[in-house]
């Protein structure tokens, strides 16, 4: 009888087998400059989401939460009277989307060349993927390397909705903090 986990594993491509990090990486050791990285998961945005996510973070633009607005206001393409969803919730979705991947043992030290490549709508599915372009060990740290990711967010037509470029902290194998 094949088990839940060989059944996984016998429907991964050679590529993410290679990338499969278990149940405690990625480690700096598991990065290398080049690697890239394809997220397994996707998630799909719906408009209580983009609602409650703009008003939570007391953001007052009506294109995320009033639709009248949006069908009065921006009725062409490629809005066509829809709800845009807040890029910073799309940027937290495909961040977070990264982090099992990439920075699950690490700290986040920072964010650069963020771009909104195109608008996202409710029904919407966002995934990401990510490519390693720099690595170094940590000079502060001895039990830390720094890694930084270029991450693209795309939808499910394949198309790019954003992308950033991230700097991480992250363990070595087997150490801790220090």
């Amino acid at each position: 009888m094949i088990s839940w986990s060989n059944r996984e594993e016998a429907s991964l491509t050679e590529k993410n087998k290679i990338q499969s990090f278990g149940n405690e990486g990625p480690f700096y050791e598991n990065f290398e400059v080049g690697q890239k990285i394809s997220h397994e998961f996707g998630r799909t945005i719906t408009d209580n989401d983009n609602i409650w996510f703009s008003l939570l973070t007391c953001n007052s633009n009506q294109i995320h939460f009033n639709k009248d607005y949006t069908e009065k206001f921006f009725s062409k393409s490629p809005f066509n009277g829809r709800l845009v969803v807040n890029s910073a919730l799309i940027f937290s979705v495909v961040l977070g989307l990264s982090v099992k991947d990439t920075s699950k043992n690490g700290i986040m030290l920072g964010m650069t060349d963020w771009e909104v490549i195109h608008p996202s709508f409710a029904g919407d599915t966002i995934y990401a993927e990510s490519e390693v372009v720099a690595k170094r060990e940590s000079e502060s740290h001895p039990t830390m390397g720094l890694v930084t990711v270029n991450t693209r967010g795309f939808n499910q037509t394949n198309t790019t909705i954003m992308r950033f470029k991230r700097t991480f902290m992250i363990r070595k194998s087997g150490k801790e903090w220090s």
